[in-house]
Parts: C-alpha cells; structure tokens; sequence
C-alpha cells in the first residue's frame, strides 16, 4: 500500500463498520498518521483504546460544521469520505436531516477539500443511488453527482475526486446479517421481508479491496463498482438455520418503506458510459471534462447488456453462502454463539 506511505489520512464517518476496517488495513502501511472524524465520543474512546496507536488522531466534529471540518483537515493527504446518515427508514422520516448530512455536508466536505488543497477524496457510495426509490438513495446519488462535477470547477487546484459504489456489507450494521443471527439466538421467529427477495454479496474484505483499487488506480470523476455474485433472503436465512443448528420458525413481514426487493449498481442508462477491468467496472461520467480517451486506453467497454443488479447476476447457493459465511467469520464476528 505504497499509495500510503508518509500520507495524512482523515476518514469522515471513522467509527463505523467501514471506518474501522479501513483504519486497521490502512495503519498495516507506512502511513504519517489518521485522522477518525465523526460524531460519536464514545466510539472514539473505544476505538482508541481498541487499536492503541500513536498514529491514531480522533476528532470530534460533524460534516455539517464546515469552519470544524477546515480546521481538522489541515494538511491531509487523501480522505476517505465514509460518513452519512444512512439508515431508510431513518431518512424517510427525518428527509431534510439526511439533506443536510448527505448532501450538504459532503458539499462542505468537498469546499474544505479544495481550500486545503487535498491531494485525493474518494465518497464511499451506495447502490440504493441508482434509479434511487426512496431519500437515503437521492441523497446519496447527490452526494455522487457532487463529487463527480467537483472535477469541473476545482480549477487551478490538483485535488482529485472520485467514488466507489456498492450494497450493504454482509455482517456490517445495518445489513440483515446480525438481525437474523439476534433473532435466532433469542429463539425468536426470523423477520423476511420477502423470501425471494436478493442482495449483491459484499464482505468487508471486498469493500476494503474495492476502495484501495479506486484510491491507487482511480482517476477523477470516475466512479468504481465490484464485480460481485448475489444470494436470496431466504437463502441467507436457511444457511444460517443450518449453521447454527437451529429450528426456528420464518414470519414474512411484507418490504418496508422505501426497500427495494433487488440491489441495482449500475442502471440501463449508465450502460454506455461503463468500462470494465478483471475485478470491476468503472464509470466514465460524460460531463467531467477531464476524462479525455486516454484516459480509458487501458481498459475496454464493459460487456453488460442489461441493468446491473442482484437479480440478474449468479446466485450463490446455499452450500456456497455458508462457506462466504464460515470463510469470513461473519457468524463468530455477529454473535456470542
């Protein structure tokens, strides 16, 4: 991770799921030192006293706060922009905060980014921004579209922005992973919203590859997405009943507010400006100038005829789920079992 070395990292959002693996995997390098932005007080003593590493900073302070963000991101390298409010059913009931968070604060983020003149930002994005169907996903396709156009007006200023795009990592918060296994340890009916309901298959080993490939090979404007397989809900739930050798019964609960049943990446009008490599497909967006032809010289266009998503990919069988399952810990790391 020579992409690291000597650099000053600040991760927005650093006491997540995310935030925290990319601290582990990035302090594995010759890094000067990490910035944790977030929120969360208590996370951060956790965290810090969890990883015990000089290298380690924590700052308090919200991405809406731009003169908080300007002070903590004095002399950054790169940023990894991890935070948002991203809960659904959150966002559907708190719109207007999910606004301010979402899109808002990734505008104060990318300001702050130019005016200290950054080297790299990358945007950790989301699938629910494609043909978005409910708050979080249009906050997040803004968020998206932000980073994309701050190629177009950065000027004089090197300051490269880009963004990766991807699901809900399996076994991280929020994902239905550590539900079903709560669920199954209390001896309570598991929830499914549909049965033949699909997501992309997505651990955090993926994500943290996905994002060091964008960081080390990505170019402005440009937005990275994983080549992933898929599985069904209840594929997922009879792996787990399985495992761990249990009898519990299923209550089909019916989808909530603003759920989609299948994952989209990459939607039919994002086809033609596609590319791909071995590991992922990479999107040229039309309007940042910058991205001439030779830019795309080393790659090819992506050979994807229809819609990119969870229902028209491979499915994982069950076998095949429980060894992702087992190979990852995701049931060690969810669970007291």
């Amino acid at each position: 991770m020579d992409m690291f070395d000597k650099k000053k990292i600040l991760i927005t959002g650093g006491t997540g799921s995310l935030g925290q693996a990319l601290t582990k995997k990035i302090l594995q390098s010759n890094v000067d030192s990490i910035r944790i932005y977030s929120r969360d007080e208590f996370k951060q003593t956790q965290m810090k006293s969890e990883f015990d590493d000089d290298r380690l900073r924590f700052l308090i302070g919200d991405i809406r706060d731009k003169s908080r963000l300007q002070r903590g991101m004095e002399n950054i390298d790169i940023v990894i922009h991890a935070a948002a409010l991203k809960h659904i059913g959150t966002a559907e009931y708190n719109p207007f905060e999910a606004v301010k968070t979402n899109i808002i604060g990734s505008q104060n983020l990318i300001d702050v980014c130019l005016d200290e003149k950054v080297e790299t930002v990358l945007a950790v994005g989301t699938d629910k921004a494609v043909s978005p169907f409910n708050t979080y996903g249009a906050t997040k396709l803004l968020m998206e579209r932000l980073f994309v156009s701050a190629n177009n007006y950065r000027g004089s200023h090197k300051t490269k922005f880009l963004s990766v795009r991807y699901g809900n990592v399996l076994g991280s918060r929020g994902s239905i992973l550590p539900v079903f296994i709560d669920q199954i340890k209390d001896g309570k009916k598991i929830t499914i919203t549909d049965p033949e309901m699909t997501r992309f298959n997505i651990t955090m080993e993926d994500a943290l590859g996905l994002i060091m490939r964008a960081l080390d090979t990505g170019k402005a404007g440009q937005v990275f997405i994983p080549k992933l397989k898929a599985y069904k809900v209840d594929t997922l739930k009879e792996s787990l009943i399985e495992l761990l050798n249990s009898n519990s019964e299923t209550s089909i609960i019916g989808v909530r507010p603003g759920e989609k049943y299948h994952e989209s990446l990459i939607n039919e009008h994002e086809l033609r400006i596609t590319f791909e490599t071995k590991q992922d497909y990479i999107l040229f967006d039309e309007i940042v100038s910058q991205l001439k032809s030779d830019q795309k010289q080393d790659l090819q266009k992506a050979n994807l005829q229809q819609e990119y998503s969870s229902d028209k990919v491979e499915l994982l069988t069950k076998d095949e789920l429980k060894q992702e399952l087992l190979q990852h810990d995701l049931i060690k790391n969810n669970s007291n079992y």
